[in-house]
Parts: structure tokens; sequence; C-alpha cells
């Protein structure tokens, strides 16, 4: 089950880290910045509603879905209780499983907008295009995924590792070197975009998209 629900979210082009018990989905979940969280309420070493109540306890407010076996209405209950964005039991449509997680994202404290825009270009955040002067990209995941933490974070520097580890993920065996040569492909993009903003690098610290003045 998790490899599947892994392997279509990553289709659908999110970034998944997948864990195998409750004591390492706490870790990841304290350690990693995720835009949103889905844990599986029977797991070993600490259940799903045990992670849920330490985060919520300790002040984290990632959208949490849960995922159990359980129907009956007293778990909905508790996982809700316990701080939970949604519930979804098993066995499920994976068509459902996408909503829910869209939903759960739209209902994030900070809104992000369907269309991203820097200067003279914009960033569909639902069809991955890339669009300037009259003129479009649709961008491989990597690229989108780029672009998008560039675009989030304008004017702000981000190094390579945090690039690596925001675009990637923590379970990818890319290396430092990957983020050099998206950024290169990006920076083409915009070449042919006529584009009134670049990515700017500085030494030792990391990149930035600006407007160019």
């Amino acid at each position: 089950m998790s490899e599947a629900v892994t392997d279509i979210l990553t289709y659908h082009k999110y970034i998944v880290d997948a864990v195998y018990d409750g004591a390492d989905a706490l870790d990841y979940a304290r350690l990693g910045n995720y835009d949103g969280i889905i844990l599986d309420i029977m797991m070993p070493k600490m259940s799903g509603i045990e992670v849920l109540s330490r985060l919520r306890h300790e002040g984290f407010r990632t959208p949490i879905l849960l995922l159990t076996a359980k129907a009956e209405v007293e778990d909905k209950i508790q996982g809700l209780d316990a701080g939970a964005d949604d519930y979804l039991a098993k066995p499920f449509e994976m068509g459902e499983l996408l909503a829910r997680v869209r939903a759960m994202l739209r209902r994030r404290e900070e809104y992000t907008p369907d269309i991203l825009s820097c200067g003279n270009i914009s960033l569909n955040m639902q069809s991955f295009e890339l669009s300037g002067n009259g003129q479009t990209f649709k961008l491989s995941r990597l690229e989108y995924r780029l672009m998008e933490q560039l675009m989030l974070n304008k004017g702000i520097y981000l190094s390579s590792e945090e690039l690596l580890v925001n675009v990637w993920g923590y379970n990818s065996d890319a290396e430092i070197g990957a983020v050099w040569v998206y950024i290169s492909y990006l920076r083409k993009r915009l070449l042919a975009l006529n584009a009134n903003v670049e990515i700017k690098a500085k030494r030792n610290i990391g990149y930035t998209l600006e407007e160019i003045t």
C-alpha cells in the first residue's frame, strides 16, 4: 500500500518521503518542512494517532490525513479529535486519495495560488507550465519543483542543500550536482522566454530568483 500511494503521488508531481514505522514518521515530520502528511493509524513502534497527537502537542500545524483499515465511528472521532484534517478508511480508490490530498493542501495556513508570478513570467501549478511573452514551456517534474521553490521564495537565497531536499526529497540518491544541472536548465528556459527575471547565485550561499531592473 505504501508503495502504491508513493507511486501515485509521485506520478502526480508530488515529492514523497516514505517511512515504515511511527517513530520514523515522527522524526521525519519534526525535521522536514512538509506541505502535508499521510499517516496510517496502524504502524509499528508508534501508532498514527500517537504520532498525530505528539505533533499537535508540539505545535505542528501541517495538514495531516489519516489512513486506516478501521472504519468505526469512534476511531474516526478519535483521529479528528487528535487533530487530523481528514480521515480515509481502507480500502480506497486512488482517485479519492488524490482528491483528499488536494483538498487538504488547499486548507494550509498559508494559501498558495494556482499561478505564481515573478516579473513577466508565470508558473501554472496545475499544468506545470512556465509562461512569458506569449510563450509557454511544459516543465519536467524536477524543473517544475525547482522553479516552484524559487518562485515561492523570491528574493530569498536557498542553498543547494535546501533545494536538493525540497525538490528531490530526503530519500533521494541525487547529489548536489543535480541542483546545478537543473538550475542551468531553468536559466535556459528563462532566456528563451526573454524573461525579466534571473536566477542569481552567491558563492557558498545559494540561489534566488530576482527581477532584472
